[in-house]
């Protein structure tokens, strides 16, 4: 059976019409996963900002100034004096025992 001019006309409508609706298909897929990413760009750029301001938190927390002043306050400790530090010498490599 051959086909006539009129039904080569409706089988290139038909593909035309398939690929025009697969390149429709993936341009809405594309956008909705820039979108996306978009969104995750953004959240991550959140995180990053709350994790430096954490980790800025944690410097300031353990520097010497902040240390200090609560060691002293709730444990009684204080700085010791040049006359309370004791050096202990590492012993050398032949001096422990075998």
């Amino acid at each position: 059976m051959r086909l006539k001019g009129r039904h080569w006309v409706a089988v290139w409508l038909v593909a035309f019409l398939a690929v025009t609706w697969l390149v429709y298909a993936r341009q809405t897929a594309a956008i909705h996963d820039a979108r996306e990413l978009n969104e995750i760009r953004a959240r991550r750029a959140n995180l990053e900002g709350h994790q430096a301001e954490l980790e800025r938190r944690v410097r300031s927390e353990q520097s010497r100034a902040v240390l200090v002043p609560r060691a002293q306050a709730k444990l009684g400790l204080h700085l010791p004096a040049d006359s309370e530090i004791i050096l202990v010498p590492l012993p050398g490599p032949g001096s422990g025992p075998p």
